[in-house]
């Protein structure tokens, strides 16, 4: 994360002004600043995350009914929940939105809500458990849920979703996650074998990345999302997960 690398250096910059390095501290400190400072009031996280959000375009209804929605996690904060007793939505409430607006739209498919907990180290509580409960609220029947609480990341997703609902030819599946997480999530899908149709939520930019509020502090936060998604594109095609660098709508 850009945030947590600019803190160190800074950090690392004030450790320094004790020792005989004080110009090499100095430094460090002035480039942390200037680094949040870019980060945070410039429209450098909006540049980074439009090239991501636009890669898919909208769902196109037209072509009919889907047999099954597929819901990637991240909306739902499992150790908070668990901690409350109650689901917590922290991030991305469109991915349960759209979940819930699909399933209302096309009663006959499948609702599958795939996310078990990310952490390295962690107790039973799981984003499927709550992201049930939540969907359950909405307005969805529990029967046509299927819920996969053991992922921990995207690939997981993939891989545990495929053998949970086995698909089968001619099937279409709709994968709803955020815009900006759309290539990679379709770029894994497609190396496990599973075709789905992309249907992006939870888009952070507009149309015009120099617009005026994104010369603000939430610039912050979408450099951190950006750059992480970028990395996160470098690290799966370099470990196989998927087999594109930066995925595209598949040509019909």
């Amino acid at each position: 994360m850009p945030t947590n690398l600019l803190i160190l250096i800074g950090i690392a910059g004030v450790v320094l002004l004790a020792t005989r390095f004080v110009a090499y501290g100095r430094k460090l400190m002035v480039a942390s600043i200037l680094g949040l400072a870019i980060c945070t009031f410039s429209p450098l996280g909006a540049l980074l995350l439009y090239p991501l959000e636009s890669r898919f375009p909208p769902w196109d209804a037209a072509r009919g009914a889907p047999d099954g929605i597929i819901v990637l996690g991240g909306p739902v904060d499992s150790d908070i929940s668990a901690a409350h007793a109650t689901p917590v939505v922290r991030n991305a409430a469109d991915r349960i939105f759209a979940a819930a607006e699909l399933a209302r739209r096309y009663p006959n498919a499948r609702i599958v809500f795939t996310g078990g907990s990310p952490n390295l180290f962690s107790n039973d509580a799981r984003e499927a458990d709550y992201a049930g409960t939540l969907l359950e609220n909405l307005g969805i029947a529990r029967e046509r849920m299927t819920m996969e609480r053991r992922s921990r990341n995207t690939y997981e997703n993939a891989v545990f979703t495929k053998a949970l609902v086995n698909p089968k030819p001619g099937e279409r599946w709709l994968l709803v996650t955020s815009a900006y997480h759309m290539p990679r999530s379709i770029g894994i899908f497609r190396k496990a074998e599973f075709l789905v149709e992309p249907y992006p939520v939870d888009w952070r930019v507009g149309d015009q990345v120099f617009a005026i509020d994104n010369f603000s502090a939430e610039g912050l936060r979408r450099t951190d999302i950006a750059i992480r998604e970028w990395l996160g594109l470098l690290a799966y095609r370099l470990r196989g997960r998927t087999s594109e660098l930066f995925p595209q709508p598949a040509m019909d």
